[in-house]
């Protein structure tokens, strides 16, 4: 009988007991623990390895691009024969493009893309006045033996005067075939350097205008193909070429003079909402459970209010025709409201929502108010470490230091490229039809007596198939550190604001030096917890580039099947990278406890949470809603203060300030309220870490101690109220 008995457990007991096993055993009690450790062993050793090795794989990506590529070609403008205006040896000293007939680039996307399909050659220096000697040969206005050669514009080797005398382009026909064929332009215009290129410069030029151009002695012109060009209709032809541009750089202009106006104002205004973010968040230990309250009972007093104006609204059609009439489809959406069933049903519903939110209230008050404390115990955490405040500015010169390395490699890999050259104007019995891909060295002795229009011409620069493996591997590891940054600031935040949590008298017993004493532990002994953690996300991130890089392709496509699958694997991986992102989080927050490897601190960090899933639900949306108003409150005040300063309507700043004068005032309105956000952003980025990292060591405490002089907790006495709890050893007062 006594065996039967002895092992014998409560059915409720055997249930909870299940429920704690499924989500891991509690954390017991452990006498030594006072904080993050400081004996550790470094975690996660191959993956830091890996992550070196990798790094180092980068490099030499970088060494092969920076080798191989030339951003020039980017830069600088290239001629039909693939050379760099300015740049390749053949060209070195003419850094203008010219263009033999503009019209064929007046098109926003051959302009674009800086591609035209008519001859383009280097010069020196763009043409300063309207020259059209097809016009002139054809209506007779000068003999050809008086035509001036050296005022011609032609292709590179040509000389249209030996070519005119002795060559194949000899007497009148000649220099008409020789324009006709594009050796020589039939035309141009007084133009002016845009980034490089000719451009017509009554386009470009305020103080120059079409009369300049179109003088009495030339009121129109002829290009090759026969096109009249006159005054009238000349600022049409060409408008279309160049409007965007100027478009582009009349606006840069005004906003570069706004911009050096008010560049002080708007790192004033930036200073100003630093400083507010600081506010927000040091008061947020009094202004907390107002804001949560009040918003509370503001959103209980908006539904009620909308219950009752449906209630008075039905009360005010009782009676009236065809008031109580069922629905019927209508395109016109007032004739509902016209309905006393309609606004019955938005009575009902808001009346609904109104119940459930009180009852989910009534039932979480006790959990929103342990929320409430937390986030007041993580405003004196971070007041009373305000170097914390700054530290993302490590991680983010370090991202930029990413992004300014991965820049670079992307551009020189994408320059590592060779010229491709295409034929273009040839005939139809020519043997190579056009868009055929040529080789410009020996074009013309090959083909050069057959076709005289016919030439091979510069088209783009094409990358080998190897290039585009190097890319996707450049942007995998720009995935993987921009993580890793981002691993490394949460990491060290996390020591430190557990510093803070596990110091039983504060601040008496908080470390000296809590920030820099756990970014060692973090540079020391986690690199490899870091990169493995960041080494996921990277893996998430790339293969939804991938995937956008599928759907991209398939635009055009009428297969919906694939579409949707598409759709739904950008779905779920946008929410797995989420996850992981917060699961990644929390095991940085463990790992910078306790020096455990990653996938320990995940598992526990995860386990933890389960075991209490409500009041994680509760204190990240509240910390969630809180953050959010905190930055669109700062970005708001700022913003509109910048508003009423520029438009002068702050009358007494005037006596102290000047006020600038200014294109267009939003300009350094915008600036401010986009740095602005920037910086709240970042502030309450470290206040977020604060919550969370405060927020697993209150759920660790509750686990590890019972209030005992032996087991005392390290909650503050707020939060011991709020879960109704007490130490038998007093925790003295911050």
């Amino acid at each position: 009988m006594g065996m039967k008995g002895k092992n014998k457990v409560a059915p409720e007991d055997e249930q909870n007991l299940t429920e704690k096993e499924k989500f891991g055993k509690p954390v017991k009690y452990d006498p030594t623990f006072k904080g993050p450790i400081a004996n550790r062993g470094c975690t996660d050793v191959i993956c830091c390895i890996l992550f070196l090795v990798c790094i180092v794989g980068m490099g030499g990506v970088g060494f092969i691009a920076f080798t191989t590529g030339d951003p020039w070609t980017l830069v600088y403008p290239t001629d039909s024969r693939g050379q760099i205006c300015g740049v390749s040896e053949a060209v070195q000293d003419k850094p203008m493009l010219f263009f033999f007939d503009f019209l064929k680039c007046a098109s926003y996307d051959t302009l674009l893309e800086f591609k035209c399909n008519t001859p383009q050659v280097c010069m020196s220096a763009c043409p300063n006045k309207t020259y059209s000697p097809y016009k002139d040969l054809f209506f007779g206005a000068v003999a050809p033996a008086l035509l001036n050669f050296d005022d011609f514009i032609c292709d590179y080797d040509f000389d249209p005067a030996t070519e005119y005398a002795t060559g194949d382009y000899q007497g009148l026909d000649g220099l008409f075939l020789m324009m006709e064929d594009d050796r020589c332009a039939s035309y141009y215009l007084p133009s002016s350097p845009l980034a490089d290129r000719c451009v017509p410069s009554f386009l470009t030029d305020a103080l120059t205008n079409v009369g300049d151009v179109f003088t009495s002695n030339d009121s129109f012109i002829y290009t090759a193909n026969g096109d009249n060009i006159t005054g009238s209709n000349a600022e049409e032809l060409f408008s279309n070429a160049v409007n965007l541009f100027l478009e582009l750089q009349t606006l840069v202009q005004v906003l570069y003079e706004d911009l050096v106006a008010s560049w002080h104002m708007v790192l004033i205004g930036l200073g100003i909402g630093m400083l507010l973010s600081f506010i927000w968040i040091v008061v947020m230990r009094w202004l907390a459970g107002v804001i949560v309250w009040g918003s509370l009972i503001g959103l209980f007093a908006a539904l009620g209010f909308g219950v009752y104006y449906c209630w008075i609204q039905y009360s005010a059609l009782e009676g009236v025709a065809g008031a109580d009439s069922d629905f019927e489809f209508s395109s016109n959406l007032l004739s509902y409201l016209r309905l006393q069933k309609t606004w019955m049903a938005f009575g009902i519903t808001l009346l609904v929502v109104l119940s459930l939110l009180v009852l989910i209230t009534l039932c979480l008050c006790n959990r929103i108010r342990v929320a409430i404390s937390l986030i007041k115990e993580a405003s004196r955490c971070v007041g009373g470490m305000i170097s914390t405040l700054f530290w993302p500015i490590l991680p983010f010169l370090l991202q930029m230091l990413v992004i300014t390395v991965w820049v670079f490699i992307a551009v020189f890999l994408a320059t590592s490229h060779t010229a491709k050259y295409t034929v273009v104007d040839a005939e139809s019995d020519f043997p190579l039809a056009n868009g055929t891909v040529c080789d410009e060295a020996n074009f013309t002795s090959y083909y050069g007596e057959m076709n005289f229009t016919a030439r091979c011409q510069f088209q783009s620069y094409e990358v080998e198939q190897y290039v585009l493996y190097l890319q996707i591997y450049n942007l995998f590891m720009f995935f993987w550190l921009m993580n890793f940054c981002v691993a490394l600031g949460q990491m060290t935040l996390a020591g430190a604001f557990a510093s803070y949590y596990w110091a039983f008298s504060k601040p008496q017993d908080i470390p000296a030096f809590p920030l820099l004493k756990s970014f060692y532990r973090s540079i020391r002994y986690h690199l490899g917890s870091l990169a493995f953690g960041s080494l996921i996300i990277a893996i998430i991130q790339i293969i939804r580039v991938m995937l956008e890089y599928v759907e991209n392709k398939l635009k055009g496509k009428d297969n919906m099947v694939v579409k949707f699958v598409i759709k739904c694997l950008k779905c779920c991986f946008w929410c797995l990278e989420k996850f992981m992102r917060f699961i990644n989080k929390n095991a940085y927050i463990l790992i910078a406890i306790y020096g455990d490897n990653f996938c320990t601190s995940a598992q526990n960090a995860f386990f933890l949470l389960m075991r209490n899933i409500v009041r994680v639900a509760v204190v990240n949306k509240i910390t969630d809603y809180l953050i959010f108003l905190g930055e669109l409150c700062v970005t708001a005040i700022v913003g509109a203060a910048s508003f009423f300063f520029f438009t002068n309507q702050i009358t007494f700043v005037g006596e102290y300030v000047t006020v600038p004068q200014l294109n267009y005032y939003w300009f350094p309105i915008i600036l401010i309220c986009v740095g602005t956000f920037a910086i709240a952003i970042s502030f309450f980025s470290v206040y977020d870490m604060a919550v969370d990292t405060l927020f697993l060591c209150f759920l660790e405490d509750l686990e590890r101690h019972d209030g005992s002089a032996e087991k005392p907790y390290y909650m503050s006495k707020d939060l011991m109220g709020i879960v109704g709890k007490k130490n038998k050893k007093e925790v003295p007062d911050d």
